[in-house]
């Protein structure tokens, strides 16, 4: 019984000598064996497999293929798994008194490796079959590649999955009409570039990559990005994200949820408007948007700090000189209970209030003096340099322009007056 992932064996003398662990894991193949004495003859095939000889652990290393050897027998002082669906655990025996740190290993592998420990502990038989040891090959350490990039579809592998310990896969030219499955299962990927394929929907567990930094899906065939990835736990990971060269036409408003985000291209869809709440993407250092159908931006963008900017090829309307009113006195009473939730910044969700009302509350308008309106406002719209947000500005036009028409809301005629300069 194998299982491949990485090693750190810490040693709890270590702090008593003053010294520190290096703290970085090892490339290795633990392999659970019965190692007969050579006293004795080897177990006949069929006969007892753990009973007679007890299971040990070896523990082996590219620079080290016969392997160190750790007893098992009422040699275990305690396992640590609270993370064990991620690929780590950590075991702890008693003699040597040291810790067996894993990592970035398949987590079903290893659930089944640490039962199979758990009985060798207690002496009992170990169902897996345990042979006697040999030194790992070092053809077995090929399956720790972290990287694998796949640029046709002749070379797509259909009959094997792939390595668990991949961190940056790349599948393009592959005619892909949809995310496979197996790259789910990829806990440790970093990076994931599905470019250049048929795919037209997203599976909402790609939000299950939790260290998932990059993904790029240019040139394929998406209509949307979904609610369910924005609210995954992509709002703790994801930095840079590529969906250029789709169909989409809106982003829903939790997207500006995903605020690890750095660089986003948006270039080549048929976007119609950006999430007003964009200035939420605190981070947002390199946004592309070219050649969408943009006719204005949101008030909030004015929040953004950019170092890169290019909204080229937009179809920019020219600001109304009218506001579009929508005020009503005195307020209906759902208009003036959203506000005072929002205001109050009081927890919401649809297992307290409906779902509409939910909906409701996160597309909300933002006034200018911060507070908040449901549907009863004042629009109005004016003109903005983008050179107030961003450092590097791409032209808008052929024209020289780097200016952009901004919708602004206002809650209240009062907000509108004092602001109005802001709109001539």
């Amino acid at each position: 019984m194998k299982l491949h992932c990485e090693v750190e064996v810490v040693s709890r003398h270590l702090p008593a000598l003053g010294l520190r662990n290096r703290g970085k894991g090892v490339r290795a193949v633990l392999s659970l064996c019965q190692q007969a004495p050579r006293t004795q003859p080897r177990p006949r095939a069929g006969g007892e497999r753990g009973g007679r000889h007890h299971a040990c652990l070896f523990i082996s290393t590219l620079k080290d293929k016969l392997g160190t050897r750790y007893e098992l027998k009422e040699n275990i002082e305690q396992f640590f798994t609270k993370f064990v669906d991620e690929g780590k655990a950590t075991v702890r025996l008693k003699e040597p008194p040291v810790d067996i740190c894993l990592s970035k290993a398949n987590s079903s592998s290893l659930k089944g490796f640490l039962s199979a420990m758990r009985l060798a502990h207690r002496g009992c038989d170990v169902e897996a079959p345990l042979l006697t040891f040999t030194p790992v090959k070092t053809s077995e350490f090929e399956k720790f590649k972290t990287k694998m990039v796949i640029t046709s579809k002749k070379d797509y592998p259909l009959n094997k999955n792939f390595p668990y310990s991949l961190e940056h896969l790349q599948t393009s030219y592959c005619g892909l009409a949809r995310v496979d499955i197996r790259m789910l299962s990829l806990k440790n990927l970093r990076k994931l570039d599905l470019s250049h394929n048929h795919i037209k929907k997203l599976p909402a567990t790609i939000g299950d990559l939790i260290h998932l930094q990059e993904l790029n899906l240019n040139d394929n065939h998406l209509e949307s990005f979904s609610v369910a990835l924005c609210q995954s736990t992509l709002q703790k990971s994801l930095r840079s994200l590529d969906l250029s060269k789709n169909k989409i036409k809106a982003l829903p408003v939790q997207f500006c949820q995903l605020q690890e985000l750095t660089d986003l291209k948006l270039d080549d869809n048929e976007l119609i408007r950006l999430p007003f709440k964009m200035g939420q993407l605190t981070n947002l250092r390199f946004l592309s948007a070219a050649r969408n159908k943009l006719p204005f931006l949101p008030s909030e963008f004015k929040n953004l700090s950019l170092e890169y900017l290019d909204l080229f090829g937009n179809i920019f309307e020219q600001p109304e000189v009218l506001p579009v009113i929508k005020l009503q006195m005195p307020l209906t009473l759902l208009e003036s209970s959203a506000r005072a939730v929002l205001y109050n910044r009081i927890p919401y969700g649809s297992h307290i209030i409906p779902f509409h009302l939910c909906q409701d509350l996160d597309t909300a308008k933002t006034c200018v003096c911060g507070r908040f309106c449901l549907s009863c406002f004042i629009q109005g719209t004016t003109t903005m340099n983008l050179h107030s947000v961003a450092h590097t500005v791409v032209l808008v036009d052929n024209m020289g322009g780097t200016e952009a028409p901004v919708v602004s809301y206002f809650c209240s005629l009062t907000c509108y007056v004092n602001s109005c300069d802001m709109l001539m």
